[in-house]
């Protein structure tokens, strides 16, 4: 569907869904057919105020609801032409970076013009990839990659975040932590009984006896009968 410069087709919001900028129309078409191709849904307006509406962030205009935008809908990455009227692909690409509620959404640039300093602002500002025109299939492809990249990064935001909660807080509670789990492993082995294996070992009663003690001396050798006798005839 198509009004007022924003065209959507078949967004879902279980695929990779794209927000594509560009106020030339035979780009926007040309961006959507190789992004259908790479099975990827978008969204396209053609300029970045537009776009801001989109996403929430203008802030003299929201969007109505007579823009046939979606609410709250998700987006995996920004792709905006950097030469517009109004706003450049480099300011919407700041105000992107500086909003706390998209500043993980992959931004990429694309430009006409192979100017070197202009390539360089993008990327110093935040930008994941610098795309030449005409876009190719190749270079649409390559976007996965940055929205997959944007996936582990967010994963392993998380994961520090449930780290700090579930360790109270921060490095401490982890040493904290694992203090308290040394004085229990030192607790039960302190409180645990003595091993009687040294007692009931045949090598601990061998070795208890004296080497310097003769058969003689045993009780058990003078009652034998045997050693009786022998003693008798002696005497």
């Amino acid at each position: 569907m198509e009004s007022n410069g924003v065209v959507s087709i078949g967004v879902d919001s279980h695929e990779v869904h794209v927000l594509a900028v560009d106020d030339s129309l035979v780009d926007r078409k040309v961006i959507e057919r190789l992004l259908k191709i790479s099975a990827c849904k978008v969204t396209a307006v053609d300029s970045g105020i537009r776009a801001l509406q989109f996403l929430g962030l203008d802030e003299q205009r929201k969007s109505s609801e007579s823009d046939d935008f979606v609410p709250g809908l998700k987006v995996d990455l920004v792709i905006t032409d950097y030469c517009m009227p109004g706003m450049t692909g480099y300011e919407l690409l700041k105000k992107i970076k500086e909003s706390s509620t998209f500043k993980e959404i992959p931004v990429v640039i694309m430009s006409s013009e192979n100017i070197l300093p202009r390539i360089d602002r993008c990327l110093e500002e935040g930008a994941e990839d610098f795309i030449v025109k005409p876009v190719k299939l190749s270079d649409v492809k390559r976007l996965k990659g940055y929205m997959t990249t944007r996936d582990v990064r967010a994963g392993s935001q998380e994961n520090r975040e449930l780290n700090v909660n579930g360790n109270g807080g921060g490095q401490g509670g982890g040493v904290g932590i694992n203090n308290k789990r040394k004085l229990e492993e030192a607790s039960d082995i302190s409180s645990s009984p003595p091993s009687n294996s040294s007692a009931s070992s045949p090598s601990s009663i061998s070795s208890s006896q004296s080497p310097s003690s003769s058969p003689m001396s045993s009780p058990g050798m003078l009652d034998s009968p045997i050693r009786r006798i022998k003693m008798t005839g002696t005497e």
